[in-house]
């Protein structure tokens, strides 16, 4: 018995390195560009444990749960972390970046997240970006969320760490993941003597086996299936176009905050500007006497497949996330999502104009946009 996914040729070096260079392609990068063979973790992980160091000292921006995890495993290095912390319905500023800097004047190493597809938030990296290059430090910035939905250029932004995933709003499947890395972060991993070696998260292998070698021989076997799916996914952006990609997130987030303040029922965007609102995915505050989790849950009742969670851990209570990202960032999508939500607090007693909502939907998502992406 044949099938199409089980009996392909093996993927070859050469078809390897070119969807490599069509990822550095889509992030305007001259840098290395490894495609890593898991989930983002992986790349994540291994980039803050190759560069990271008992000598490191490093700014920690926290405006997620993914900040807060970055910065337990630069503990796990050794390095001396200073925590910037935000409230999560808002975004860093490269000011309290710059205070930090003059606070700690040995920092080195500084690591962000631009989207927190968790919360809802996207910090100006490119203003950071600054900041960062005049203190001289290491830039790490993970992009997962915001790749496909916001610019992400790590080469004008002077990111020397870049890890993008292909799962939110490129579109793509999970399973694979990539990181960009500047020459200067290749120096500051070959000087680190507890950066990983011969593990499987280690990027100094790749760079020496991989990239040294010509790429011409795989360290093992790649993730066949999700290579091939992430090939496909960069081909479609490309065939639509990466500005057009944008625009689209965009819209549905407009469209989106637009929508649940016309819908009513004590629905309140949880990132209070819209500037620093991600386009990936938009995040609501319900009334303090309901639980966030419950109305989704009676929202899904009616369409499984409308992209609604609740908030996580400790925000599951409080916040929905509307996930309007790859093929759900379309008007039908925004809609039927609001409508979903809509029925349930009805059901609850609150008073809602779904009619009111939908015109909202429709009439931003039809105006051009206005609002800057605030990561460019």
């Amino acid at each position: 018995m044949t099938h199409p996914f089980l009996d392909l040729p093996p993927l070859g070096a050469a078809r390897f390195a070119a969807i490599e260079d069509r990822v550095a392609r889509l992030l305007g990068t001259t840098q290395d560009v490894l495609i890593t063979q898991g989930e983002a973790l992986l790349p994540l992980e291994g980039a803050i444990r190759a560069a990271a160091g008992p000598d490191t000292v490093a700014l920690n921006v926290v405006t997620g749960p993914y900040g807060q995890t970055f910065g337990n495993w630069l503990r796990d290095c050794g390095a001396t972390v200073h925590d910037l912390s935000v409230p999560f319905h808002t975004a860093v500023t490269a000011d309290a970046v710059r205070a930090a800097f003059a606070e700690h004047p040995e920092i080195d190493f500084v690591s962000l997240v631009h989207a927190e597809a968790a919360t809802g938030n996207t910090n100006p990296v490119a203003e950071i970006g600054e900041a960062v290059r005049e203190q001289g430090a290491l830039f790490y910035l993970d992009a997962v969320a915001s790749v496909g939905a916001e610019p992400v250029l790590p080469d004008a932004w002077g990111v020397d760490l870049c890890v993008i995933g292909a799962q939110k709003a490129m579109g793509g499947p999970a399973g694979v993941s990539a990181v960009s890395v500047s020459e200067r972060a290749w120096a500051r991993m070959a000087a680190n003597p507890r950066a990983p070696r011969r593990s499987y998260l280690s990027l100094l292998d790749w760079k020496e086996r991989w990239i040294d070698g010509g790429r011409k021989a795989l360290l093992h076997a790649p993730a066949q299936l999700e290579m091939l799916a992430l090939e496909a996914c960069v081909e479609r952006i490309e065939t639509e176009g990466l500005e057009t990609v944008m625009a689209r997130h965009a819209s549905a987030a407009a469209a989106t905050r637009a929508g649940a303040l016309a819908l009513g029922g004590g629905l309140e965007p949880y990132v209070h500007a819209a500037r620093e609102a991600a386009p990936v995915a938009t995040t609501l505050r319900v009334p303090s006497d309901l639980d966030a989790s419950e109305l989704v849950a009676r929202a899904l009742e009616s369409d499984p497949a409308l992209p609604l969670a609740a908030g996580g851990g400790a925000l599951a209570k409080e916040m929905i996330r509307v996930n309007h990202y790859g093929p759900d960032a379309t008007p039908e999508a925004v809609r039927g999502c609001l409508a979903a939500l809509g029925a349930a607090l009805t059901e609850k007693g609150l008073k809602t104009d779904p009619e009111a909502a939908r015109r909202a939907v429709t009439e931003t998502w039809d105006r051009p946009s206005t609002a800057g992406f605030t990561g460019a």
